[in-house]
């Protein structure tokens, strides 16, 4: 963006362009899941809807299953496309005219008197160059948390970016975490066959998910097969022999054959120089940023997870465009959170957007919620779904939607009508009065305003 805008732009990567959200985390577990999408979905619907299985395969009330899958041949997909999307990235990048330099950077603690600021890069060759500028971008990501009594060993122990090197599928896995990357892997593995343990610290899972949502989801899981154990947090895990033990606080112990540690991310934000040259880090290590992704470093932008705003890559990259917008002298909006769009990658996706249901439960906003179960969605009877719902939130009196929830196959792109809503401060009148295709599920949030408009006609909450 910095080098279509005329910016004379250098970027300092190590690991490959895109980061994490393209090596390690978004391109790749998103990829898995498609595959358990595509097996939950067979093996969820497919008597339902007439499809015969000709082959020798065992009925579905005997244990096996119709279908399975090749996880060494998946992860081998999962990563040949993860390198091809870095890779497009890095030539556009240079397409737009700026420079790519590998190696680690570090800020240097002194601004110059004409307002530059200087980076010096070590290179991957050992060779070091020392780079001036008149704005720097701080966008280093994060990496997972680990627990010292549970580190990881990249075989039966592993993190989120390490489970794409297995070639067999874990036979008995334990996720450590409930929150998206806990849910989105058990769901996906649990999909793929394994028999799936889920340990929650918290009363439910995706503690900071829409609580309709979250008990939505968690019913699904445990309808599937899969252990939930909640209200339990994990103290360490060690392999023994061919599996691995997890210990809980309560002092129950669970066996399985691996393990997936997935309780958090740690800001990439030590050892560059950052708090040398005035940039304030939270407690947690993260970087504060303004509204326009300035730090407290004159000339030193920030964006991404090493803020902790909000770990999507949506975010990261429009706090970067606003950076860029800023330090060129562009016209730019503040970063507005309530109109970001995020969505949780399960079987059923959980999307959101705007005000939630815990705001309107402790009254920071004053709101009329109608929540629509997508049972009543022809669309969906036809297509085999059972779980999932659409809620809207919008003012009481002037109708205009503030939020929303959907959870249903595809959520992610069902939320997008509810998104254009919020950031253009529709009223529910005229999403209702929308034309949507029939049958569709989009249907449903069309009669999902039309329940708030007879609402607020009637004056009720």
């Amino acid at each position: 963006m910095a080098a279509q805008l005329g910016g004379e732009v250098t970027v300092v990567d190590r690991d490959g362009l895109g980061g994490a959200s393209v090596l390690t985390d978004c391109v790749p577990s998103k990829t898995l899941i498609a595959t358990a999408e595509v097996m939950t979905t067979f093996d969820s619907s497919y008597e339902e809807l007439g499809i015969i299985v000709a082959d020798d395969t065992p009925h579905l009330e005997r244990p096996a299953r119709v279908v399975g899958v090749d996880l060494g041949k998946v992860n081998r997909r999962v990563k040949r496309l993860a390198l091809a999307q870095s890779h497009d990235i890095a030539a556009s990048v240079t397409r737009a005219g700026a420079r790519v330099v590998r190696g680690r950077g570090r800020l240097e603690p002194n601004q110059a008197p004409d307002g530059s600021r200087t980076v010096v890069v070590e290179a991957v060759d050992g060779s070091s160059e020392t780079l001036t500028a008149d704005a720097v971008l701080i966008a280093t990501g994060a990496h997972p948390r680990e627990i010292p009594d549970a580190l990881p060993d990249g075989e039966r122990i592993l993190n989120w970016t390490q489970v794409y090197d297995l070639e067999e599928l874990p036979e008995e896995l334990i996720v450590v975490g409930s929150g998206v990357t806990g849910a989105e892997f058990a769901g996906a593995y649990q999909a793929l066959g394994s028999k799936v343990t889920l340990v929650s610290s918290r009363d439910r899972v995706l503690p900071g998910e829409d609580p309709d949502a979250a008990t939505v989801l968690e019913d699904v899981f445990r309808r599937r097969g899969m252990n939930v154990v909640a209200r339990s947090r994990a103290q360490s895990a060690k392999r023994v022999g061919d599996g691995v033990e997890v210990a809980l606080a309560d002092g129950r112990v669970l066996r399985g054959s691996h393990c997936l540690m997935a309780v958090g991310a740690v800001p990439n934000t030590r050892g560059i120089g950052l708090e040398e040259a005035g940039v304030k880090l939270r407690d947690s290590g993260h970087v504060l940023t303004d509204r326009v992704s300035r730090t407290t470093a004159p000339g030193v932008y920030a964006a991404g997870d090493c803020t902790g705003v909000f770990a999507l890559a949506s975010v990261a990259a429009m706090q970067g465009r606003i950076a860029m917008y800023h330090f060129l002298g562009d016209a730019v909006a503040p970063l507005n959170l309530k109109t970001v769009s995020s969505n949780v990658f399960t079987d059923p996706e959980i999307a959101t957007v705007g005000y939630t249901q815990a705001d309107v439960d402790s009254g920071r906003i004053d709101a009329r919620v109608v929540k629509l179960p997508l049972l009543r969605n022809p669309r969906a009877k036809m297509q085999g779904i059972r779980d999932g719902f659409v809620k809207l939130f919008c003012r009481p009196g002037t109708g205009i939607v503030v939020g929303g929830v959907v959870v249903s196959p595809r959520a992610s792109e069902l939320i997008h009508p509810i998104s254009l809503a919020v950031d253009n401060n529709l009223t529910v009148d005229q999403v209702a009065n929308t034309f949507t295709v029939y049958p569709s599920l989009s249907g449903s949030l069309a009669e999902v305003a039309r329940q708030l408009h007879t609402r607020k006609m009637q004056g009720q909450g």
